[in-house]
């Protein structure tokens, strides 16, 4: 019952026409000339050489084809039980109409002369495709195969990545690429265009799939574009010489650009999983290979989340990563079981991987077979083996164990073995070629155009330091090309502290679309002087340098702090506006803001110079117990209204309310608060507060992020005000260098216009001379006496 059940399933099986998804044929030479061209296949030379003949006697240049036929036959009788000489056996029987059940040393020669007169026959290679019932095969083309004087329908162009992915470092390689696509890629974004030329070339010539051959330790993972560049630039110098590393990452960048252009095309892309190379590298031409149980298909988990519209189908080496294979097929919708794959691809292994798959893959989801042939011959004796496999195991476990009709076990075959060949690898339709290579004529011929020769150095691509700015040079982001407003900041937003490589690699999870080279920012103008950044400028403060583990900017040394007086630099224009003050004022500010005690008890006033930083970010509700780590530098600014006078008693809001926030030493805050203008003027009573007395001890919302610099020799000059005007809106910023210890605030004094000559009298501010305008020459800063605290203004 169950031998009749399985040769009928057989039958109608192979009485298919189908399409071998994977092959290793030269369409221009698809069949074999003799039997040198099958029994010289890997399969027969390795066996041979295991079996104990050496490796310099069957790769023996000097002999003859049918030479070194008869040279393997007497030394394949060790084989006879292996499937692969059932291969050849079979081989002989349809194709060339042998009758024996044996091939030796005695009826060798007979075969091989009937073998070589049919293979002569120039329809030979169409006859092997009928006997074998083939309509198509699919080919294993290199990236810069033309494509040409070959029947693509027949035989169905594959772009074999292989190269691309892995070997881009060697010098012919890029040669190649560059040859083929018109492009050189030095770039980023050039290697982009050069690697989408590829596929429109491929696509347009009837290509159905991308493939390629993957180590077991390969993990693929998106790369930043900042990250290619230095890759690209290391391989430009040093080739294949470069660092590992380089080649890493390049090979990284590439495979996920061919990922995005499957993507863009509605290609499969066939990933074969965990060949080992050169493990012997002792043995024959292509008998060196070995699996490798080491590898899992986590590695590939970010792909085939990124990519959910790409078909993945999937090979693995053994029979041992079959679970995993059918565990992520069960999961994702995207990933396909896909053939049974060399060391896999024996009847037994073919049968335990085939039930699995069969039980737990959604039927759709399941590329039957393969022949990964050579030469055509293969395909007939292979996918009978498979279809005997497959016979079996519908017989078995589906009509005999699960109660299945055999209508219903030969319409699952049927569609493992035809029907899901034909949906996964649907041909593309040429219009939509044709609207891409439009679309993309201009950026094609501006890349081709040339590119900018000079790029980034290694420092900047490693990320800006603070205050620095980005160059007009290169493609990448956030350091090459254009940058929109606000780009800047969403770029260095990704740089990840770590080693060298997570210098440049974000974080997986990271949001990449603000960095990446396609985003809108590469198209934007640069910022100049009209723009609504350009509104301050910055002063050239030295800015601590990024240490290699860490991007935290060092703390200011206390003592540096209190033995030389704050200088500031000159301004260095780069694309903003700048209204300065007098260098004497900003000196004095400068000296002024190193006295601990004159930097809290100052009586807070408008400004009268340009100030530094802005701040953009709502504050807080309250600042209560807020610690900033020390040489902290705010740096953003924030338009705050002209201060007016404030009642003692009036209650401000809980934004604007700094409460006991400590400060750690020598931290530099640029950081300003926005208070709301007070329309009602305060009680007379509040003017009425003597300079010289005490002023109790509670938190000033001035205390340590209004602090205003103070002028005193602005007070001179000025002449008692008129009423105020309604309160005009103007930059405010600070920089101020806090010590360690935490000072006691004091409540602001309130002055009043009329009074503004009492204070003046108060404070004895008149000079008797010019020089006492000058500061005094010492290193240190003015000291104030406890009870006075502007007395030392008095000396």
């Amino acid at each position: 019952m169950s031998l009749e059940l399985r040769r009928r399933i057989f039958d109608q099986l192979d009485s298919l026409v189908i399409i071998d998804p994977h092959t290793h044929i030269n369409p221009l030479d698809p069949a074999s000339h003799t039997l040198a061209d099958i029994l010289g296949y890997h399969y027969y030379t390795e066996l041979a050489h295991s079996a104990g003949l050496p490796q310099e006697t069957i790769e023996d240049a000097t002999l003859s084809p049918k030479e070194k036929v008869g040279l393997l036959i007497d030394n394949l009788g060790a084989i006879s039980n292996t499937i692969q000489w059932s291969w050849f056996v079979e081989m002989a029987q349809k194709l060339f109409g042998f009758q024996g059940d044996s091939i030796d040393s005695s009826n060798w020669e007979q075969l091989y002369d009937d073998a070589e007169a049919q293979m002569s026959y120039s329809g030979w290679a169409d006859k092997v495709l009928e006997t074998s019932k083939l309509s198509a095969v699919f080919l294993t083309n290199e990236f810069d195969d033309p494509l040409e004087d070959f029947d693509t329908k027949k035989y169905i162009p594959c772009l074999r990545t292989d190269d691309l992915v892995f070997k881009l470092s060697q010098y012919n390689v890029r040669e190649r690429l560059e040859r083929m696509s018109g492009i050189r890629a030095t770039t980023p974004e050039a290697l982009r265009q050069a690697i989408g030329t590829l596929f429109d070339h491929f696509v347009s010539k009837g290509a159905r799939a991308c493939a390629i051959s993957l180590p077991p330790d390969f993990a693929p993972q998106k790369i930043s574009a900042n990250r290619a560049l230095s890759a690209l630039e290391a391989i430009e110098q040093s080739g294949a010489e470069c660092h590992d590393t380089h080649k890493k990452a390049i090979s990284n960048f590439v495979f996920w650009t061919l990922c995005e252009y499957c993507q863009e095309f509605g290609l499969p892309f066939d990933l074969m999983i965990g060949v080992n190379r050169s493990v012997y590298p002792a043995g024959v031409h292509q008998g060196r290979d070995l699996y490798d149980s080491r590898v899992s298909l986590h590695q590939y988990k970010e792909a085939f989340n990124a990519f959910p519209t790409v078909k993945f189908p999937l090979s693995v080496l053994a029979s041992v990563t079959n679970q995993e294979l059918t565990s992520y097929a069960w999961i994702f919708p995207n990933v396909i079981t896909s053939g049974h794959w060399w060391y896999s691809n024996t009847p037994t292994f073919i049968e335990h991987d085939l039930s699995a798959r069969l039980e737990a893959v959604p039927r759709t989801k399941q590329i039957g077979y393969y022949s990964d042939a050579y030469k055509l011959e293969f395909a007939q004796p292979k996918f009978a083996m498979y279809k005997r496999c497959l016979a079996k195991v519908l017989a078995e476990k589906f009509v005999q164990d699960r109660g299945w009709s055999e209508e219903q076990a030969v319409a699952l075959g049927t569609q493992v073995l035809q029907g899901n060949t034909e949906a996964i690898f649907p041909e593309v339709p040429i219009d939509k070629v044709m609207m891409r290579r439009e679309q993309a004529q201009e950026s094609y011929a501006a890349v081709a155009g040339g590119f900018p020769e000079e790029h980034d150095t290694f420092d900047s691509v490693a990320g800006p330091k603070l205050g620095e700015l980005p160059s007009a040079g290169g493609i990448g982001l956030p350091i090459g090309g254009a940058l929109a407003a606000g780009a800047l900041g969403a770029a260095a937003s990704h740089l990840s502290q770590g080693s060298f490589e997570h210098r440049y690699e974000p974080a997986a999870d990271s949001d990449l679309d603000a960095v990446e080279l396609e985003t809108p920012a590469l198209d934007a103008e640069p910022l100049s002087a009209e723009s609504p950044l350009s509104t301050f400028e910055t002063p050239s403060f030295e800015t601590p340098s990024f240490e290699e583990e860490s991007f935290e900017a060092q703390p200011m040394e206390e003592e540096s702090l209190e033995a030389q007086p704050f200088e500031t630099q000159p301004f260095e224009t780069q694309r903003y506006e700048h209204v300065a003050a007098s260098d004497d004022h900003l000196d004095l500010d400068g000296e002024l803001s190193l006295d601990p005690e004159w930097k809290h008890d100052s009586v807070p006033m408008e400004p009268s110079g340009s100030m530094i930083g802005m701040h953009t970010e709502p504050l807080l509700d309250s600042f209560e117990d807020e610690s900033l780590p020390a040489g902290e530098i705010i740096a953003d600014g924030e338009e705050l209204p002209a201060a007016e006078i404030i009642a003692d008693e009036e209650e401000l809001p809980a934004a604007e309310i700094v409460e006991d926030e400590i400060v750690d030493d020598g931290e530099i805050v640029l950081e300003t608060v926005e208070l709301e203008t007070v329309e009602e003027a305060p009680a007379e009573s509040e003017f009425e507060l003597a300079l010289d007395e005490p002023q109790p001890t509670q938190p000033s919302e001035f205390a340590t992020n209004a602090t205003v610099p103070f002028d005193p020799t602005a007070w001179a000059d000025a002449e008692p005000a008129e009423a105020a005007p309604e309160a005009e809106e103007e930059i405010i910023e600070s920089a101020e260098i806090i010590p360690d210890e935490e000072a006691a605030p004091v409540e602001p004094i309130a002055v009043a216009d009329e009074d503004f000559d009492d204070m003046l009298e108060a404070l004895d501010l008149e000079p008797e001379n010019p020089s006492d305008l000058t500061p005094p020459a010492t290193d240190d800063p003015p000291e104030a006496e406890p009870d006075d605290p502007f007395s030392f203004l008095k000396k």
